[in-house]
């Protein structure tokens, strides 16, 4: 029984876990990982005038390749944008999707976009309705001064200080007024 005792007394005496040596102090690495949103620098003109403003922006979309038009829409009060380059002026309309506002053509990163904006002109708004209304009512009232058997007498009068006037030339004069509007419309805001 010499040999059972002897086992039991190791047994109680050796622990259970051994201590090992001191350990060595892990060093705590900072693992992050960064990804880089794709930017486009958007250089914006303003009637061909400019650069009014140049911006990075990020892109949006699924596959992050997209321009927020809307956004630059809302920000500059621009009603539609164009592709533009410096040197020889203004491109085509850029679309984008009406739902999300995000362009139609796609972008990489680190593109370099020049946009040309029409603005939001409020006097037009109220200038043009107003104009065709006053034309429609000359339209109508020399149309009513020819088509009466009688002339009335405030047309007699008109008559005698210019003249008898046709009506093919009043029609020419209406075509000449109402293109010539059109076309100095810009030039007015260009050289005035």
């Amino acid at each position: 029984m010499v040999g059972i005792a002897e086992i039991e007394e190791t047994e109680a005496t050796a622990p259970l876990l051994q201590k090992a040596a001191e350990p060595e102090p892990v060093l705590k690495k900072n693992r992050s990982v960064t990804t880089s949103v794709p930017e486009a620098e958007v250089h914006i003109y303003n009637r061909g005038k400019g650069p009014i403003d140049i911006i990075k922006v990020s892109l949006g979309g699924w596959d992050q390749d997209q321009l927020e038009i809307r956004e630059i829409l809302d920000k500059y009060g621009f009603k539609s944008v164009y592709a533009f380059t410096p040197g020889s002026g203004r491109g085509v309309p850029i679309r984008f999707n009406p739902r999300n506002g995000r362009s139609m053509l796609t972008y990489r990163d680190g593109a370099r976009v020049y946009i040309d904006g029409e603005p939001k002109v409020l006097e037009d708004s109220l200038l043009k309705p107003i104009t065709r209304i006053i034309l429609s009512v000359a339209m109508i009232t020399v149309i009513i001064v020819f088509a009466m058997k009688e002339t009335p007498a405030w047309a007699k009068n008109l008559q005698s200080s210019v003249g008898p006037i046709p009506p093919w030339v009043l029609a020419c004069v209406v075509i000449v007024f109402t293109r010539m509007q059109k076309r100095t419309k810009n030039f007015f805001q260009k050289y005035l």
